[in-house]
């Protein structure tokens, strides 16, 4: 059988079970037939639809969004320590968010908290490339990702002084900081759905121009690649993704970076697979961590984002490691 009908083939299935799981298991048991049959069981139902199934459906959405704007950055960069959370897209898409809840801004309506944070991640992403630009002429990986650490960490300082001077929005403001998608409801889905849709049509667009990134940028114009061109489309659609997710699950590291790369090992670095193979891994493994966030000390709930934290660490570190030695094996 196909190596790649293999890929998909167990992506769906990993998705689909993961998917179960999410909606089945919880405080109160949840039978299967309440998805054909609503009549079979009222309270059951109303907890499916209402609540798992919507909360279930965003865990997999930001989960995908960033998995997948993760292996566009990985592959723009060509280097599999970069990611939203790294970059220090997720930072800026946090204070964007933040900025609109602690300004009360309602400028475009229900759309505001997305617009807003998908400005503060595309605007970071251009101030951490033009920093690094500035260093670095050649841009190496280590300049673009120590500038993300460090525009990371000063955000970091930025989202803490508004905690600092904020009242009654204190309690909601932690939230986004970490990571939730615990009573969101369908109104949030609808509300970044479509911003989700272009973000990720944006990466598809480019998915045969990564291809050709991957062997450098001058390969890639004498193959008839417009590379700045396709490298802002890129840069921005990853921030799209990135920052429709944070607006509304708040600050969830290393599922960009973990999920990616791990898809890239497994199934290959054709982008033309590698993008909606981590979009549905990343589906995956946030609604898995979701699952066990609102179960493992049940009845209090954990926020997701020290879940994927916890699996995400230990695995940066090692891929860093495995970097590292590469490049002194190179050397030696």
């Amino acid at each position: 059988m196909n190596k790649r009908l293999i890929a998909y083939i167990v992506s769906t299935a990993v998705l689909l079970a993961a998917i179960w799981l999410g909606v089945s298991i919880g405080t109160v048991k949840v039978p299967l037939r309440v998805l054909w049959d609503p009549e079979a069981d009222g309270t059951a139902s109303n907890i499916l639809w209402k609540i798992r199934m919507p909360r279930v459906v965003l865990a997999g959405l930001v989960g995908g969004s960033l998995a997948m704007a993760g292996a566009a950055f990985q592959g723009l960069l060509k280097n599999p320590l970069a990611d939203p959370y790294t970059l220090g897209v997720s930072s800026g898409a946090s204070v964007g968010a933040v900025a609109t809840l602690f300004f009360g801004l309602g400028v475009f309506g229900s759309y505001t908290l997305p617009v807003f944070s998908m400005a503060g991640a595309m605007a970071v992403l251009l101030l951490v490339i033009g920093f690094a630009r500035a260093v670095d002429r050649s841009l190496k990986m280590e300049t673009i990702i120590l500038t993300g650490v460090i525009f990371g960490s000063f955000l970091g300082s930025v989202l803490s002084l508004m905690i600092a001077l904020t009242g009654e929005e204190l309690r909601q403001i932690i939230g986004w900081l970490l990571g939730s998608v615990s009573m969101r409801g369908w109104k949030y889905i609808w509300m970044v759905l479509p911003f989700m849709a272009i973000g990720g049509l944006l990466l598809w667009l480019c998915r045969r121009e990564l291809n050709a990134m991957l062997f450098g940028e001058e390969r890639a114009y004498h193959l008839g690649v417009d590379v700045q061109k396709r490298k802002w489309m890129i840069l921005g659609g990853g921030s799209i993704l990135t920052g429709s997710a944070v607006a509304v699950s708040g600050t969830i590291g290393f599922v960009g970076l973990v999920v990616p790369h791990m898809t890239r090992i497994l199934w290959g670095t054709d982008h033309r697979h590698l993008l909606p193979l981590s979009f549905m891994n990343g589906a995956s493994l946030l609604i898995l961590c979701d699952l066990v966030a609102r179960t493992i000390i049940s009845p209090t709930e954990l926020p997701v984002g020290v879940i994927t934290s916890f699996i995400g660490a230990p695995v940066f570190a090692f891929i860093f490691y495995r970097q590292r030695r590469k490049g002194a094996m190179r050397h030696a």
